[in-house]
């Protein structure tokens, strides 16, 4: 019989970039439900910080990691880690990225080119191979990666996070039959939401660009949660590989 619940009573969540934006709705909302959730980034105090917030409002489990995404050796070890503190992952949710700044394209030093790559692509792979073998072996789980509309529309300001975020899609693609049919991966591809970064914005420039989105403005970071609240549940038991563009119809 079907449950037509978001219920996570018991289930293990792990949330990479978990301590703010995006990745801080998500782990209220899992934790809301019943989860046991883990959060990680590169700053543990802003991970403990989190935790005490969200574990005050839900009574909760919320376990504080310090993770470097882009680090593929503390990537090895976390998997191993955080499988073993909280008896096996039954979610995990690739949401740790960024997109600095550079000012020109040919100006881009390789020092950033890598930088981008590992946190938005090497390290959610890395993660999602050993999290997820281990998932199938243990018979079966989610994975949710968090990839963004500059993959799909690509511009001249985002060139490294582009490239990687479109190598996460094709990712999600290929770790979804590596894995399946016990282990479902999806991805959600945002458009813009009003994070802690949108703060630096251009306030009066945005608004104007945000016209031209259906919606005609830029996303709270909760409402990203529904998206990814259905993916990594039961209700979504039939939905493997897919791209779930989640922006406001900017993209549209």
């Amino acid at each position: 019989m079907s449950t037509w619940t978001f219920d996570f009573t018991d289930r293990k969540i792990v949330i990479t970039g978990g301590s703010r934006g995006l990745g801080f709705q998500m782990a209220r909302a899992f934790s809301s439900l019943g989860a046991d959730v883990a959060i990680a980034s590169r700053r543990l105090a802003a991970c403990e910080d989190a935790a005490a917030v969200i574990t005050a409002e839900t009574g909760g489990t919320v376990r504080p990691y310090a993770l470097h995404v882009a680090d593929w050796e503390q990537c090895t070890r976390f998997a191993q880690t955080v499988w073993d503190d909280m008896g096996g992952v039954d979610v995990l949710v690739n949401n740790a990225g960024s997109s600095p700044l550079y000012d020109s394209i040919s100006g881009i030093s390789e020092e950033l080119y890598d930088k981008v790559i590992g946190l938005n692509l090497k390290g959610p792979f890395r993660l999602a191979a050993l999290l997820g073998e281990k998932m199938a072996e243990a018979g079966g789980g989610a994975i949710v990666n968090i990839s963004s509309i500059a993959s799909l529309h690509p511009r001249p300001a985002t060139v490294p996070y582009s490239a990687a975020k479109a190598g996460l899609n094709a990712t999600t693609t290929a770790l979804a039959h590596a894995y399946g049919p016990s282990v479902r991966v999806n991805c959600v591809v945002p458009g813009t939401f009003l994070t802690d970064v949108s703060h630096h914005w251009d306030e009066e420039a945005f608004t104007e660009r945000a016209q031209t989105f259906a919606a005609k403005r830029g996303g709270e970071p909760e409402e990203v949660v529904g998206a990814v609240l259905y993916l990594a549940s039961s209700l979504a038991s039939y939905t493997t590989g897919a791209l779930l563009t989640v922006d406001g119809g900017a993209s549209s």
